[in-house]
């Protein structure tokens, strides 16, 4: 039987984490694409990374796969996309989820507050 922690030290495995100051220098670049999978109720208290998508970790399998009418067409498979939540959880199990779908460049940003924190730009 698996337990939460098997399950996200799995993530953790699958889905290599940087800090919010590596990701910040990511976010300046073209074609990076950022996703909060918080629930918007937590965004909207909190704000979120300027730009990102607004996925929440509940929604991700359909609208990471471009086979459903919820797919967004900014996940493509190659693409360097860039999670983020409250304080990397549901990051990595968020990511982990996307590898298994095929995604090959996904990273854990770890939680918003340090995002903020480190100076990364922000939005409401």
């Amino acid at each position: 039987m698996k337990t939460a922690a098997i399950y996200l030290a799995e993530a953790n495995e699958a889905v290599p984490r940087i800090s919010a100051e590596a990701a910040i220098e990511k976010h300046k670049q073209a074609g990076s694409v950022f996703i909060d999978v918080r629930d918007s109720g937590e965004i909207a208290k909190s704000g979120t990374v300027e730009g990102a998508l607004r996925i929440s970790r509940g929604m991700i399998e359909f609208i990471a796969d471009d086979a459903t009418p919820h797919h967004n067409a900014a996940l493509t498979k190659d693409a360097d996309i860039y999670l983020i939540c409250a304080a990397g959880g549901q990051a990595a199990l968020t990511g982990k989820t996307m590898v298994d779908m095929g995604y090959k460049n996904i990273t854990n940003v770890g939680g918003f507050s340090d995002w903020k924190a480190a100076g990364g730009p922000t939005e409401d």
